[in-house]
């Protein structure tokens, strides 16, 4: 089991007081899994990412332990961290295509990279890169250039290789897909599938709130809502049988494949997302959800109800008890 997170608190500084994103998260990530991380705008699974690797000065850890490859990560630490980012776990930025300093070229921008953390075999991590340029499709040549000079998609995996140079356990890939176009996130996709596949990452988390994305890239899906897990299981369970209304809304919400879009109506999820200023007691799902009943007040555990499928909701776990 590469990465194992019990119980992780994370809440923003804020006048109004500590605001927590990420509340008692618990979830594994076992050696060679792409586990997929999805929700609406605002559920926290961007502070969840960031959390695992950069906890800025707006940030704190307010309970719980990461573990990666078997020894905590001091992730409140920030002296701490240093030394382990790139090596033990790496992060692609939300927003990467604009993470490549304009002012340097390429070839420039990575070396001074690896100099600041304190890689000594810079001339061979510098032809491993060239060799993993060619490999996803670029040539040479991108090294000479500035960022401004290459396409958004050429960007994105321009960052992807310095994310992944030195071979991180964890790789943390935050809305990798987003504004590019339907082709060129297949590649970005398939380029994540590939450096897996060739170990330069062991893991990875894939956040993004484009389930279609995940489908086509993760081996299993966790569902966030509010601050707290909804739902884990594989990426066929999340996708064809989901237990949890709320996963079950998301997935009614997307168009089906070969559908047209004026042929059918999408319906969205009633209601909003409840504030984290002040969140409301027991399931944070139950104001929109259409199950919803009195032990609903209480907060639902999450726990494994099927064998691998893991879930948050009174009335599931009710009904695979019945069974």
């Amino acid at each position: 089991m590469s990465v194992s997170v019990e119980n992780l608190s994370v809440a923003y500084r804020s006048r109004r007081g500590d605001v927590t994103a990420v509340e008692n998260v618990s979830f594994t990530l076992a050696d060679g899994e792409i586990m997929g991380l999805a929700g609406e705008s605002g559920s926290g699974k961007s502070t969840l990412g960031n959390a695992l690797i950069y906890l800025d000065s707006r940030m704190k850890q307010t309970g719980g332990t990461v573990m990666l490859d078997g020894k905590e990560l001091p992730i409140a630490n920030m002296k701490a961290m240093q030394p382990l980012r790139m090596k033990a776990v790496s992060l692609v930025p939300q927003y990467a295509m604009s993470a490549l300093t304009p002012t340097r070229r390429i070839g420039k921008l990575t070396r001074d990279l690896l100099k600041s953390h304190g890689v000594r075999n810079r001339d061979e991590v510098f032809t491993e890169m060239r060799r993993r340029i060619e490999l996803i499709g670029l040539k040479e040549d991108v090294l000479s250039k500035y960022s401004f000079e290459l396409s958004g998609g050429m960007r994105q995996r321009v960052t992807i290789i310095l994310s992944t140079l030195l071979n991180p356990s964890l790789l943390i890939a935050d809305e990798v897909t987003s504004a590019l176009d339907v082709s060129t996130q297949r590649a970005v996709g398939e380029m994540l599938l590939e450096f897996r596949d060739r170990g330069y990452v062991k893991s990875a988390i894939a956040i993004t709130h484009d389930l279609s994305i995940l489908a086509q890239i993760a081996d299993t899906i966790t569902i966030m809502y509010a601050g707290r897990l909804a739902e884990k299981a594989s990426t066929n369970t999340i996708v064809n049988d989901p237990l949890h209304p709320y996963t079950q809304a998301l997935i009614a919400s997307l168009p089906e494949v070969g559908v047209r879009h004026d042929q059918v109506t999408l319906t969205g999820i009633p209601g909003r997302p409840p504030s984290l200023v002040s969140p409301p007691t027991g399931c944070r799902f139950r104001d929109r959800c259409p199950f919803a009943f009195a032990e609903c007040g209480e907060t639902p555990p999450f726990e494994e109800v099927r064998p691998g499928h893991y879930v948050a909701c009174w009335k599931v776990t009710q009904e695979e008890q019945a069974k």
